[in-house]
């Protein structure tokens, strides 16, 4: 059973998730669409999650803080996920964003979005704004998604180090944390089963 709790939202959401899809090795879990949302980009531009049909997307927070005090692994993130997704940039099939919403330590929203951008210019050479998308919005509104009477909410500001994945028709497929080398790690084999599953359905 999928539980949202305070000592398992990591462990007991993971290995409910993975252990479905290791089982069938061909589709992810869908655990119902995500509420649509707006935010602003760095560029102070109004933007909406409906520009983003057809994109798988991933969703995490910053803070002004990283990379020394960062509610997820950045380096690793840019280095398993973000450096994939840039490879493939000119794939058609294989369009893939990453949505960082910039947040203090308690979730809530910050506006100064050019500083952050300017340390993840550092960190990530191969930087691309139209890619990894920093976002100032409400995204406690995002993270509060419900599955069995519990929710990712439930736990205080432990859902900043959670990393959503939003497929194509803005369903949730997975949740991980991004706290962890392995969940990284993981999320993007797991971003990788899900372009195989449109692959495939494409294909017939």
């Amino acid at each position: 059973m999928l539980v949202f709790g305070p000592a398992v939202i990591f462990i007991g959401m993971t290995l409910f998730m993975t252990r479905s899809c290791e089982h069938k090795f061909e589709t992810l879990e869908n655990y119902g669409k995500i509420t649509s949302f707006n935010f602003t980009d760095v560029k102070g531009n109004n933007r909406s999650s409906i520009e983003f049909d057809g994109d798988i997307v991933l969703i995490t927070t910053i803070q002004e803080s990283c990379p020394d005090n960062c509610s997820v692994l950045l380096w690793h993130i840019n280095q398993m996920i973000y450096e994939r997704i840039w490879k493939n940039r000119t794939k058609k099939r294989k369009q893939v964003k990453i949505i960082s919403f910039v947040t203090d330590e308690d979730g809530n929203p910050i506006n100064d979005l050019e500083t952050v951008e300017g340390m993840l210019k550092k960190i990530v050479p191969n930087y691309d704004p139209s890619i990894w998308i920093l976002a100032t919005g409400d995204v406690r509104s995002i993270y509060n998604i419900k599955h069995n009477g519990t929710s990712l909410l439930q736990d205080g500001n432990k859902f900043l180090e959670l990393m959503l994945l939003m497929d194509k028709k803005h369903a949730l497929r997975m949740v991980l944390s991004g706290k962890e080398e392995g969940h990284i790690r993981r999320m993007e084999q797991n971003m990788a089963l899900l372009q195989k599953e449109y692959d495939k359905s494409n294909s017939k």
